[in-house]
């Protein structure tokens, strides 16, 4: 039986909303498995899935550019290990010289910066290292992206952890700005519901067929009920389904339709979204290793 500790009640907790015992029981029955005690949880309380802003696990930037005729962008997260480095003025600088450098040189992902040069005439990965030397940190570039529009493209920055970047038709700058102010708040999975992975949408079902099946209802009242739940689902991860933001009377696409717009594609990244950071309790770790020395 795996240990429950404090730390993974607190987790669970945080991800699904409801009480400590519940969480604690259901993290017992799964022996340890964050994923499948959130599961468990999701099918007895009829709980939604968490949200990925709930899961900021690692510290960072985000950063982004786009050319002036707004044909050409990109976006990328570099990250650290404290919320202070991620603050400095060489750090951010460093991630909007990424961003700018893989417009410049039409490099689709970062896999590819490395060896490539900087303003200065040092690589990437030199800078990088002289970062680490003078901050005393870790630092990664994790992800990025750029970006040739089929339209053009629009980008917003919450503050420096959260980035969007769509690429969209018709329309004006303003729709262009609102619909990615959008995206950055209510973070859909993708544009429309064709596009929701497989794997993911399946997942879900599976999850709604066992909250339904709790009802004790006929077969054919559960398949009614499982379809209504997808449905909503893919109406609450798809951009094009969800309320705008500032106008819940309306869907996105309805709003697309009145300006004659459409979305092509964008991407949505959360500072350390999907890390797994280690959270040390000191006094629990310093109890622990009294108990062992007794």
């Amino acid at each position: 039986m795996a240990e429950i500790t404090a730390s993974m009640v607190k987790e669970l907790r945080e991800l699904t909303g409801l009480g400590m015992m519940e969480c604690k029981k259901a993290l017992s029955e799964a022996d340890g498995d964050m994923k499948a005690a959130e599961d468990l949880l999701r099918i007895r309380s009829g709980a939604k899935a968490s949200k990925a802003a709930g899961r900021i696990a690692a510290e960072g930037v985000i950063s982004g550019f786009i050319t002036a005729d707004g044909k050409q962008g990109a976006l990328v997260e570099v990250n650290c290990e404290t919320d202070f480095v991620a603050k400095n003025e060489d750090f951010i600088s460093f991630a909007s010289d990424l961003a700018k450098l893989m417009v410049s040189q039409c490099v689709p992902d970062t896999a590819l910066l490395a060896e490539m040069p900087l303003t200065g005439g040092e690589t990437v990965e030199s800078v990088r290292k002289a970062l680490i030397m003078k901050l005393g940190e870790n630092i990664s570039i994790r992800r990025g992206i750029s970006y040739q529009a089929e339209g053009r493209l629009a980008m917003y920055l919450h503050g420096s952890k959260i980035g969007v970047m769509v690429d969209y038709s018709g329309g004006d700058e303003v729709l262009g700005k609102d619909i990615a102010m959008h995206i950055a708040a209510s973070k859909p999975v993708c544009v429309s519901s064709a596009q929701v992975p497989v794997d993911l949408l399946e997942h879900e079902r599976q999850i709604f067929t066992a909250q339904a099946a709790e009802s004790g209802k006929p077969a054919n009242i559960i398949e009614k009920m499982v379809e209504g739940r997808v449905a909503k689902y893919l109406a609450e991860v798809t951009l094009l389904g969800q309320p705008f933001i500032k106008d819940p009377e309306q869907t996105v696409e309805k709003l697309l339709k009145t300006k004659s717009a459409g979305v092509n594609n964008f991407t949505l990244y959360v500072v350390g979204e999907g890390i797994e950071k280690k959270s040390d309790d000191f006094a629990a770790e310093v109890m622990a290793q009294v108990s062992q020395s007794k």
